[in-house]
């Protein structure tokens, strides 16, 4: 075997460790459901291992030659979101989509969940996880189209266990599909997330920086809270 082959063959054998780990922390967090902190410092664990492989912060999307434009796809980003979620939040029809049982909470922590849990404990981690350390780890053996396929469709598939609860805390997804853990719903949420991690992969592609797709996520996570705590206040007005 030569030198090319033995590295090419050793970067895969660290990718498929990658998504064994990662696996695991899945069926841990959902078995466990550890505190926001713990899910971080999981995130900075993964970190620390890629930068042990040798894998450059560049690699990792986060050189700081790229922070000014990943800054700006996140700004823009968020403000699309945001967008789509000021009209979905006042349209009847689509109100209910933001009622979550899980953030019918006072408003403090409404915001601690926003700003603190969400941004630290699934951002972070997430973010880390498919668009940095297993990005960079795919990057060094598979092209790019690949390594965004095979990122999106691993990210789709991490929400396959979560899923299965969803009917029973979100009335829109409940008044639409029926009964908690169907095929169709966890079939639904799979292909939606994977859509999810093609956009917030194709940001960190562009923009060459996690802080992109980290903001895209943000976004599409905690602004679902804060809009849910409006369309509860107007479902209450009206």
């Amino acid at each position: 075997m030569t030198t090319s082959a033995a590295r090419r063959a050793r970067f895969r054998v660290v990718s498929g460790a990658v998504v064994l780990v990662l696996a695991g922390v899945n069926v841990v967090d959902h078995t466990l459901h550890p505190p926001w902190w713990v899910r971080a410092l999981g995130g900075a664990a993964l970190l620390a291992w890629a930068r042990l492989e040798g894998l450059t912060w560049s690699q990792l999307g986060l050189g700081r030659d790229r922070l000014a434009a990943g800054s700006r796809w996140a700004l823009g980003a968020i403000g699309l979101v945001a967008g789509i979620y000021v009209i979905g939040v006042l349209l009847p029809l689509t109100r209910p989509g933001f009622q979550d049982v899980r953030y019918d909470l006072p408003v403090p922590d409404v915001l601690h969940k926003a700003f603190v849990a969400i941004p630290l404990g699934t951002v972070a981690l997430e973010e880390l996880a498919f668009r940095s350390v297993l990005w960079g780890v795919l990057a060094r053996h598979l092209r790019t189209w690949q390594v965004l396929m095979t990122t999106s469709v691993l990210f789709g598939l991490w929400h396959v266990i979560p899923a299965v609860g969803v009917g029973e805390t979100n009335r829109g997804v409940s008044e639409t599909v029926g009964a908690a853990g169907s095929t169709a719903l966890v079939l639904g949420t799979v292909a939606l997330t994977t859509v999810g991690g093609l956009v917030f992969g194709e940001l960190r592609r562009r923009s060459g920086s996690v802080l992109a797709s980290a903001g895209a996520h943000w976004a599409t996570n905690a602004l679902g809270v804060l809009f849910g705590l409006l369309a509860r206040r107007l479902d209450r007005a009206g």
